[in-house]
C-alpha cells in the first residue's frame, strides 16, 4: 500500500509539475489566444432631414412610407401626401380633395402603370390614378374587411391585409379572392402586414404567424413557432420566434420579420431570431420591419430603430433620438456587446418609429411625430476596416 500510495503522489507531483510548466510566463501552451481582428464597421447615418407639417405634411403621425422612382408617397393619420425628389415640393390629399377615408396605413405603387394602391384605416381600399381616387369597400367590392393594414402588388394583383383576412384583386378580370381560415391556413384572421417578392406573397398575420403564398402553384404554407409555446422561445431558432407578427419582409430569398415579441430570419432553411437584450433591437415591440438585402433589415420598434447591418457578424446599429435637445445617437453594437456610439445629432423624428423604407443609398422613416430621411452619402453594406472617425469608444 505504501508504494501503490508513493507511485500516486509521483504521478501527481509530475502533473502538477507538467501544468505548473505550462503556467510560467512565455509557456505557448497556454498563452492567451490572440484577439480576433475587428471584422470591420458598418455604415452609420450621420446626414438627416426631417419633414413636419410646416414643409408640406398633412399630419406628422406617419403610417406608410412607400419609395417609387422620384416619388416618395407617405400615409399619415389625416391625409395622403408626396414629396418630389426633383424639385423638394410637397402635395397632400385629404378628405376634402376626394381622398376617401383620411386615415392611410398603407401604401405600394404598380411598377407599371405607376398606380397608387392605398390602404385605408377603416376606409377600405383607394387607387389614386390620372389625378383620381376609385373607392373600394366591403359594400362595393370583394373587400373582405374595411380596416386595411397593408398593400401589396403581385404582377397585376393586388393583395390587401385587413383584420378580417386576405383580398386579392386582380385588376385586369375585376374579380376578388378573399382568404379567411376557411381555405387558408390562418388560425386568426387579424391580417397585420404583406409583401411580395420573387413569385412568393408573404402575410403577416396576428396569432398565425407568417403565411406564404406560391403564386404559380396557388399553394399555402405557413410558418408557425414549432413548439407552440407562445409565452417563451422554448428552442432556440427552432422558427418563427413568436407569432404574433407586425411585419414582413421577402428579399434575396430571406424572409425578415417583426412581431411584438422580438424579430427573426429566415434563409429557406435555417431560422434567426433576436431579442433586444441580446442585439441591437431598441426593444422587443416591434412595428415594421425592411428589408435591404439577405444581410441587412431595419426594424421600427416603440424605442427607436435596430438595423441589422452584418448578418454574418451580427453587427447592429441602433439610431435612438432626444427630440427635445434635438440630439441623437447611433450605437454599434456585435451582438449584445456594444462596439462604439455616434453622436449623429437629431436623427430619427420620434423614438416611436413605424414604417421604413429604401431610396437607393437613403433611408426614409415614419414616426408618430414626423418624417425623416437619412441621407446616405458614401453608403456600403456589410462592413469595412473602421477608421476610428467620430467614433466615442465604450
Amino acid at each position: 500500500m505504501k508504494r501503490e500510495h508513493a507511485i500516486a503522489l509521483g504521478l501527481a507531483a509530475c502533473l502538477y509539475g507538467g501544468l505548473a510548466a505550462q503556467n510560467q510566463p512565455g509557456s505557448a501552451a497556454v498563452d492567451k489566444p490572440a484577439p480576433r481582428p475587428d471584422p470591420g464597421r458598418p455604415y452609420v447615418y450621420t446626414q438627416w432631414e426631417h419633414f413636419t407639417k410646416a414643409d408640406g405634411l398633412p399630419n406628422e403621425h406617419i403610417f406608410a412610407v412607400k419609395v417609387a422612382g422620384d416619388q416618395v408617397w407617405v400615409g399619415t393619420e389625416n391625409g395622403l401626401a408626396r414629396y418630389d425628389k426633383r424639385t423638394g415640393a410637397w402635395r397632400s390629399w385629404t378628405e376634402a380633395d376626394g381622398l376617401p377615408w383620411r386615415v392611410v396605413s398603407g401604401i405600394d405603387v404598380h411598377p407599371k402603370t405607376g398606380e397608387v394602391w392605398i390602404g385605408l384605416f377603416g376606409g377600405g381600399l383607394a387607387r389614386y390614378s390620372a389625378g383620381r381616387f376609385d373607392h373600394f369597400h366591403q359594400l362595393n367590392s370583394g373587400l373582405v374587411n374595411d380596416v386595411v393594414y397593408g398593400v401589396a402588388v403581385e404582377h397585376d394583383n393586388i393583395w390587401v391585409a385587413t383584420t378580417a383576412g386576405a383580398s386579392r384583386y386582380d385588376t385586369i378580370g375585376d374579380k376578388w379572392s378573399i382568404y379567411t381560415e376557411k381555405n387558408a391556413p390562418m388560425e386568426e384572421i387579424w391580417n397585420y402586414g404583406v409583401c411580395y417578392n420573387d413569385g412568393l406573397v408573404h402575410l403577416g398575420v396576428w396569432g398565425s404567424g407568417v403565411l406564404e403564398f406560391d403564386v404559380a402553384t396557388g399553394r399555402w404554407k405557413d410558418y408557425l413557432d414549432p413548439d407552440r409555446e407562445m409565452e417563451i422561445d422554448l428552442y432556440r431558432d427552432d422558427g418563427i420566434i413568436h407569432v404574433i407578427t407586425t411585419g414582413v419582409s421577402y428579399v434575396e430569398k430571406t424572409l425578415w420579420v417583426s412581431t411584438y415579441f422580438g424579430v427573426c430570419r429566415y434563409d429557406g432553411r435555417h431560422w434567426r431570431g433576436w431579442y433586444a437584450h441580446e442585439s441591437g433591437l431598441p426593444s422587443d415591440f416591434n412595428n415594421f420591419v425592411k428589408g435591404r438585402s439577405a444581410r441587412e433589415a431595419w426594424y421600427c420598434t416603440d424605442k427607436g430603430v435596430g438595423a441589422l447591418m452584418d448578418f454574418d457578424t451580427d453587427t447592429w446599429v441602433t439610431y435612438t433620438t432626444d427630440g427635445a435637445e434635438h440630439a441623437g445617437q447611433a450605437v454599434i453594437q456585435r451582438g449584445e456587446t456594444p462596439v462604439a456610439t455616434i453622436e449623429t445629432g437629431y436623427n430619427l423624428s420620434h423614438n416611436y418609429a413605424l414604417a421604413v423604407d429604401f431610396d437607393g443609398n437613403d433611408v426614409w422613416i415614419g414616426t408618430s411625430k414626423g418624417l425623416c430621411r437619412g441621407v446616405g452619402t458614401g453608403y456600403y453594406s456589410g462592413l469595412r476596416p473602421s477608421s476610428g472617425a467620430a467614433l466615442v469608444k465604450q
